[in-house]
């Protein structure tokens, strides 16, 4: 097999990564900004360079086969051009389950979908990987928590299947190495339905203490949120929060599917991560 190169190495997706290929071993070479600082594994071969910065990837794609690459939809085609011209035969996307809905809208609003579409204009052999909602974008919870023990958010009612890091780069690893998943759009889920409500009582479960679920309105959810982020990005996540309140997502097979083991549960995540509640 020819070398798989991981972009955003120390992202918290593509870190996982490297480690899912070294466990199975294989030697990837690993883009980070800051090789001295990423603390990669031993037999990962460590390239300085960025995404967004497509002038330091040329020597990063030298000799590589393969790509698993990161969402950066900014410069991805200045990527695609590189890769062509360096003879990557084979791109593995991390993109999103929003980007079947983003093909059907305005261009302008693309962000996952802007990946995909550049790889498979390019000609590359592609796979994606479309995770729907993270476990760890929960982790906002924590200052509420341990301030006040409280949750505001809105849509109580919403009903996702969040997933964990660790299954989304597990699933990435065999495709990796597998080029049988070649032209396949590949949604991912956890292995459950759930609620915001239930997601904070799995969290006081595992911190031993009572959190209490406090239902903001929309218009509350977003001005809050714009205090803290961009309105244009406060608008979009309150628009999949009531996107989910309006179509219920359903659970996928494809993490056991892929990898042979069962999906993280919500609970077992909350145990996992408890100190950061605490």
């Amino acid at each position: 097999m020819g070398k798989i190169l991981v972009t955003g190495a120390t992202g918290s997706v593509g870190r996982l990564v490297v480690d899912e290929l070294v466990a199975a071993g294989e030697r990837p070479r690993a883009l980070t900004v800051n090789p001295a600082k990423a603390a990669l594994p031993a037999e990962a071969e460590v390239v300085k360079g960025y995404l967004g910065r497509p002038e330091t990837l040329p020597a990063a794609l030298e000799g590589v086969d393969t790509v698993y690459l990161a969402p950066l939809p900014a410069t991805v085609k200045e990527f695609a051009k590189l890769a062509r011209e360096a003879g990557v035969r084979r791109v593995v996307t991390l993109s999103g389950e929003p980007a079947a809905y983003e093909a059907e809208g305005d261009p302008s609003q693309w962000h996952y979908y802007a990946v995909e579409k550049a790889v498979e204009d390019a000609g590359f052999e592609w796979t994606h990987l479309r995770p729907g909602q993270f476990m760890n974008n929960t982790l906002d919870w924590a200052d509420q928590i341990r301030a006040d023990g409280v949750v505001r958010a809105p849509y109580r009612g919403a009903i996702q299947t969040p997933i964990d890091l660790g299954d989304i780069a597990a699933v990435a690893g065999v495709v990796l190495r597998d080029d049988s998943y070649n032209g396949r759009k590949l949604l991912m889920s956890g292995p459950e339905a759930i609620t915001p409500p239930e997601q904070v009582a799995a969290i006081g479960a595992a911190i031993g203490r009572t959190v209490q679920f406090i239902e903001l309105t929309p218009e509350e959810a977003l001005a809050q949120w714009s205090q803290v982020m961009p309105a244009e990005v406060a608008q979009w996540l309150l628009d999949g929060f009531r996107m989910m309140s309006e179509y219920e997502s359903k659970p996928v097979p494809t993490v056991p599917e892929i990898t042979g083991r069962q999906a993280l549960r919500y609970a077992d995540w909350a145990v996992r991560n408890a100190d950061a509640f605490r």
